[in-house]
């Protein structure tokens, strides 16, 4: 639900990527027929798994906080061998991603999407692979 959600707003808000937003299922495809990076620039979305904090027990209740994490993995063709300008791209579509998400707080969610970490991920057969990470809080909440 979460993924669809982040899928909805980077297509909304991030117009470099138009309808080159999509989820995992997608990302494991192109890779496993050699097709990353044939439409540039694209985004996949990934849940990336849950870490949970100190949790806080009460007479009845048992409360966690837990952080939901989100990858956007963005893809640019031509990225490592174009120059300068190929990089002004990348940069400039990773700052859309991170506006668009940091800050933004999806319908029913406990708090705000937040940066985690970026960094290049990998530059081979002339395809630049970004990831970005993102945690959203939420909180379990257990009756006991």
């Amino acid at each position: 639900m979460l993924v669809d959600d982040v899928i909805a707003r980077l297509k909304e808000a991030v117009p470099a990527l138009q309808t080159r937003v999509n989820g995992a299922a997608s990302l494991v495809q192109l890779i496993a027929q050699n097709q990353l990076g044939q439409h540039s620039p694209a985004a996949h979305v990934i849940g990336l798994g849950i870490r949970g904090g100190a949790p806080d027990v009460v007479t009845g209740l048992f409360r966690q906080p837990v952080v939901e994490q989100i990858g956007v993995i963005l893809t640019f063709r031509n990225a490592t061998g174009a120059g300068a300008g190929a990089l002004d791209r990348v940069e400039a579509v990773r700052t859309s991603v991170i506006e668009a998400l940091c800050g933004w707080e999806p319908e029913g969610a406990f708090g705000p999407f937040q940066l985690q970490e970026g960094q290049v991920t990998s530059m081979q057969a002339g395809t630049l692979v970004y990831e970005l990470s993102f945690a959203i809080p939420d909180q379990l909440r257990i009756s006991t």
